[in-house]
């Protein structure tokens, strides 16, 4: 397989470094390396070579992306319009790089949302139509019935969103709770489903997306490890690939 080669000044603007035209100056300046080298100008680069601006190594793109597995807690709103919202997910993380969430969790729910600046996976994970899978624990106002997970299971008509659920997953856990797993994100999905049948969610808790699970206390987040970021991506390749987007896309809630 060939070495996927990228033009210097390219590599150091999209590693947001400095515009291309910053670039040239510092390759014209004798001021950038490759692998200890000064390179000519228009030199090419491969994602295993060392690029260095003063001494200073410079990631390429795709090692400088970060990704985060965050258990979001009740009262924090996934929305990065820090002036509206107060209790924004992103104030309440303060993570020293711009970031933004995956998807959404409403306000009175909790669990794992994941964070990052790579809007490729955004886009791969909120594709309605790559049916990923996320998992939800839930406990409800009243005793659970078989009915009620077989409705669940199959599918409900929702009038207000003009749409029906696919079919998915439901285990009753408790005599008030459940686990159910979907494979689309309409808006509060769980909890029009549980109206629909005269119930309402007292808790709800995200535990898995994909093949990431929950593992962090509430309010804490932590990177992906490369055997979860590795697998994630294996699940993610059929999907259309749209390099970094400035702006996230709309995301939908539960």
């Amino acid at each position: 397989m060939e070495e996927k080669l990228t033009r210097l000044n390219k590599f150091l603007s999209e590693a947001g470094y400095c515009s291309r035209r910053a670039a040239d100056k510092l390759i014209e300046a004798g001021r950038v390396t490759i692998n200890g080298v000064v390179p000519e100008m228009g030199t090419k680069v491969t994602e295993t070579d060392v690029v260095e601006v003063d001494g200073k190594e410079i990631k390429g793109k795709d090692n400088a992306f970060v990704y985060l597995a965050f258990n979001k807690p009740v009262g924090i709103v996934c929305t990065t319009d820090t002036r509206v919202e107060k209790d924004n997910i992103i104030d309440f993380i303060k993570y020293p790089k711009r970031i933004f969430p995956i998807g959404r969790l409403d306000k009175p729910s909790e669990g794992l949302i994941f964070l990052t600046d790579d809007g490729d996976i955004v886009n791969k994970i909120l594709r309605a139509s790559n049916n990923h899978e996320k998992e939800y624990i839930v406990t409800v106002d009243k005793p659970i019935s078989q009915t009620f997970i077989e409705h669940m299971s199959k599918g409900i008509y929702l009038e207000e969103l003009d749409k029906t659920t696919k079919k998915c997953e439901v285990e009753k856990l408790g005599t008030h709770e459940f686990k159910i797993i979907l494979t689309q994100g309409l808006n509060r999905q769980i909890r029009r489903m549980c109206e629909y049948l005269n119930y309402e969610v007292e808790t709800l808790k995200r535990v898995r997306i994909m093949n990431i699970k929950l593992d962090v206390p509430v309010g804490k987040y932590r990177e992906f490890t490369k055997t979860e970021l590795t697998e994630l991506t294996r699940l993610l390749e059929d999907s259309t690939k749209t390099f970094l987007s400035k702006t996230p896309p709309k995301q939908s809630r539960r």
